[in-house]
């Protein structure tokens, strides 16, 4: 039985629907950046970074479509998400196929601990929106095992750009979540620290 949503409820849901939107939009950037530079220097990155780039346009378009029934629109910094992604993807092709794959699994790994405390606040909020994003959740955990994989023997620098990559997602999904992001991560660790029931 779903409990009545409360407004403050009620806003978060429209805030992940419109950060997850962003967030894809943002991903089709950096994907589509990295194969531009990959058509030219590093083909055989080429057909992975396209299927990652059609999960993501297909991704973007679910979330764009659970917009309206839970009264959210795009987010107001999509010029960020835009330009940020963009110039990311841009500079981490051509710094070569290690930083692609840092980038990738940076991203990657903070957005499924974000779609994670998301999963956790939805589960008995919206279930049709918690079903859509588990079954985003595994593609985007394809895309991260396949980034990890190509990054065997981690070198500093892949250590660093993964590192700084992580924290200007994470902070572009706390301003775009106004700080609700902090709070469902913080309701998750509370609920994997309380003994379960007997």
């Amino acid at each position: 039985m779903i409990a009545p949503i409360s407004p403050r409820n009620a806003l978060t849901i429209a805030r992940i629907v419109r950060v997850n939107h962003a967030g894809e939009f943002g991903a089709i950037r950096i994907y589509g950046a990295q194969i531009a530079v990959a058509r030219w220097l590093y083909k055989d990155c080429v057909p992975m970074l396209s299927e990652m780039l059609g999960h993501e346009i297909e991704h973007c378009a679910l979330f764009r479509a659970a917009m309206p029934a839970r009264k959210s629109r795009p987010c107001r910094i999509m010029q960020f998400w835009s330009l940020g992604g963009w110039l990311l993807g841009f500079v981490t092709a051509l710094s070569g196929r290690r930083a692609i794959w840092a980038c990738t699994a940076a991203v990657e790994a903070a957005v499924h601990r974000h779609l994670d405390d998301q999963l956790h606040f939805l589960a008995d909020k919206d279930p049709e929106l918690h079903a859509l994003i588990l079954s985003i959740r595994e593609e985007e955990l394809a895309h991260l095992d396949h980034a990890e994989a190509q990054l065997s023997g981690e070198d500093r620098f892949a250590k660093a750009l993964r590192a700084a990559i992580s924290l200007a997602t994470n902070t572009l999904i706390w301003l775009s979540t106004w700080g609700d992001s902090a709070r469902m991560a913080s309701a998750l660790r509370q609920a994997l620290t309380q003994p379960s029931p007997r």
